[in-house]
């Protein structure tokens, strides 16, 4: 497996373990890519409309990210 493929792996992870906080407000993400450290996210459902999205995905799903899988740099949102 290369590294891109294990980065990819690790993110889902930790995505799986912050789903049930998103789920329980009605939204959700999606994994779109990884690339260079920098993962990019599609928020889905109540998320992709609310107001604190961003807070959710720099104060939340980054800050994860950052702190479980080496070599992440930055969360990006796709739409």
């Amino acid at each position: 497996m290369s590294d891109q493929q294990t980065m990819e792996v690790q993110v889902q992870e930790v995505l799986d373990k912050l789903r049930p906080f998103l789920l329980r407000d009605g939204g959700d993400c999606e994994l779109v890519d990884v690339e260079d450290g920098i993962v990019k996210l599609r928020l889905l459902g109540a998320c992709g409309s609310c107001p604190s999205s961003t807070i959710t995905l720099k104060a939340g799903i980054e800050r994860a990210l950052l702190e479980e899988v080496p070599g992440v740099v930055e969360v990006e949102q796709v739409f």
